[in-house]
């Protein structure tokens, strides 16, 4: 059976239902394990559980851009190879969300109230770079996940040492956003001009300090 082609108003219709998806019901379950399932809780005191649960709300407010960016990218991807690579990179990501979601959830706090903002800018950026080439929106996906990872072993020298569930599922999210960066560069992507990189560094602190406590 032949793949159906999708047109415009398809890839918008099922954009659309990703964002519901994404921000209108919990992320559930995931389609693999979670990397802290077979953990045993650690002993955090109130100081501790609350600076994790901020930790995890950040990656979670990331999960909920990655998701925006990765569909913006695929709604306006001119290679199909390119906008599957997106498609399945967005759903290891929802995997990272829903991992997130559950930590959040038994360190006894909730997600970011700002995740519709944070998934309509990050598609909106997906893709506006898209739209200037397949390269550029790789190239924009390198340097995300460039970042992310630095972003994350920041939280992994961060966390509490006796959180052993939230560093399983920071570490299992390093390793895949590491090779997300390094499929976007074998796939072609371009070397974004510094003053990109340091624009997407300061947006992404803005995110990341105000999704701690919001």
């Amino acid at each position: 059976m032949q793949n159906r082609t999708l047109s415009p108003i398809d890839k918008i219709l099922a954009s659309a239902n990703n964002a519901l998806r994404t921000l209108a019901a919990p992320a559930g379950a995931g389609t693999r394990p979670n990397p802290s399932a077979n953990i045993e809780e650690g002993e955090l005191d109130d100081r501790q559980r609350a600076h994790a649960a901020g930790l995890m709300r950040v990656n979670h407010a990331g999960e909920i851009a990655a998701q925006a960016l990765y569909q913006g990218h695929a709604a306006v991807a001119r290679d199909e190879t390119v906008e599957a690579q997106m498609k399945h990179a967005a759903n290891e990501e929802f995997d990272h969300l829903a991992w997130c979601e559950q930590r959040i959830t038994e360190l006894g706090s909730r997600p970011s109230r700002l995740s519709p903002v944070w998934y309509t800018g990050a598609y909106a950026i997906g893709a506006a770079s898209g739209v200037i080439g397949d390269k550029w929106s790789l190239g924009f996906i390198a340097e995300t996940e460039n970042q992310v990872c630095a972003h994350l072993e920041s939280h992994l020298a961060g966390l509490p040492e006796d959180d052993a569930k939230s560093r399983a599922i920071v570490r299992q999210m390093h390793a895949e956003e590491a090779e997300h960066g390094k499929n976007a560069v074998d796939a072609g992507a371009a070397v974004l001009p510094g003053a990109v990189k340091r624009l997407m560094r300061t947006t992404a602190k803005v995110m990341t300090k105000t999704a701690y406590w919001f």
